[in-house]
């Protein structure tokens, strides 16, 4: 049934994601023989294929490699010995990093600020939620779809997938008047397109149910689902940012006139990226719509658009470490404080921060940051540890 409540507080929404992760986790454990079977299969095949590139000498693909092995050993560790709680955060963190990666493809490389990426959340979540969700009910939620969505549903990766492209169809149409913008006008332009984009999404009831609640939404984020995807943006963002293109729209950053006059389309680099981000940031709708369980309008709107970019900042807005960084840090610390809000036991009495402790203690982190460390915790350069890095440490500093 729809919930006619519009709003609904974060005690809600932790508690249906911990249920999500309940039902996820039960329907998964019949599987788990063969899941291990495959996933020891993947580890052999990535080590092996990890020696060779060592072997061939490509130190840049066995490092991304490296990274991925112990990150998945992480996750895997998380799992295994985490409770449900953990669980839940691990999930929502990797969500996080797919989008903060998504905004460092055009923001970090760009040179511009975008608030806009949420919106593409928002376009990807439910364009998920039109091809998975509740198929007996789905004419009640949102008649006014088509006749081949109300009546065919897709598989989850492949709705996920064809989100991302429709999201980034929208984006090129945006974009073609926004990426002729640059400096404060550009950032002023991509809010109004979120602004634009919550307004429509809310008025337009027959295909999102408008203001209330889309419930029975499959939870299938898992947080090895979540850490797949998180994977393939880093390497694709690793990927564009090492690519003529990633080059050419870094040159348009630090000195658009010099890049212009070398031959460098701004326009056509800025449109490329902030395409390529919306692809990855509607994806990331789509997972977190299938970790909630349920979709709001108001879930996708100022409050994940700050968060997002205050990981974006905190980490450092030029490096690719600085994003994962960023989220991997801002996700402990409000994890920390919303245990402190909801109280802990201290020598038999309780000890509890009043509500609202973690946006105040986020707030402080950032101001904290930008006096101290501007340029975010990792300084805009790139983690290179365990592994050694081509140049010197001071050469690594500065991209």
């Amino acid at each position: 049934m729809r919930s006619s409540n519009p709003m609904m507080n974060e005690k809600t929404f932790r508690q249906s994601r911990v249920q999500g992760l309940e039902a996820a986790q039960t329907m998964t454990a019949q599987g788990a023989a063969t899941k291990t079977l495959g996933l020891l299969l993947v580890v052999i095949f990535a080590a092996t294929y990890t020696w060779e590139m060592v072997a061939n000498g490509s130190p840049q693909v066995s490092k991304f490699m490296y990274g991925g092995l112990i990150g998945g050993f992480v996750v895997a560790l998380i799992t295994m010995f985490g409770d449900i709680v953990i669980n839940q955060t691990l999930t929502e963190a990797l969500i996080l990093i797919v989008v903060v990666v998504a905004l460092f493809i055009f923001i970090g490389n760009s040179g511009l600020l975008s608030f806009g990426h949420i919106g593409f959340m928002l376009i990807g979540a439910y364009a998920t939620a039109w091809q998975t969700c509740c198929p007996m009910t789905r004419e009640v939620f949102m008649p006014g779809l088509p006749t081949y969505l109300l009546t065919h549903s897709h598989h989850f990766l492949l709705a996920i997938f064809l989100a991302g492209l429709l999201t980034a169809a929208v984006a090129a149409i945006a974009g073609f008047a926004l990426m002729r913008l640059s400096g404060i006008a550009s950032s002023i332009g991509t809010f109004a397109f979120l602004m634009i984009v919550n307004t429509v999404y809310l008025r337009w009831s027959s295909w999102t149910s408008g203001a209330s609640v889309v419930v029975g939404i499959p939870f299938l984020t898992t947080p090895w689902v979540g850490y797949g995807f998180a994977v393939i943006t880093m390497l694709g963002a690793h990927v564009y940012s090492s690519s003529k293109f990633g080059l050419a729209l870094r040159s348009t950053r630090e000195d658009e006139v010099a890049a212009k006059a070398a031959g460098v389309n701004v326009f056509r680099q800025r449109l490329l990226a902030f395409v390529i981000s919306a692809f990855f940031a509607g994806m990331a709708g789509g997972l977190f719509g299938h970790f909630l369980g349920l979709l709001s309008v108001d879930n996708f709107f100022l409050n994940l658009t700050f968060l997002t970019v205050a990981m974006l900042v905190i980490g450092g807005m030029q490096s690719l470490s600085g994003a994962v960084v960023g989220v991997v840090v801002i996700s402990v610390l409000l994890d920390v404080l919303r245990r402190l809000e909801t109280g802990i036991a201290v020598n038999g009495d309780t000890f509890q921060l009043p509500p609202g402790s973690s946006w105040v203690g986020l707030a402080m982190i950032m101001i904290l940051i930008l006096i101290f460390r501007r340029n975010g915790i990792i300084g805009n350069a790139e983690i290179y540890w365990p592994f050694k890095s081509e140049t010197t440490a001071e050469g690594a500093i500065k991209r």
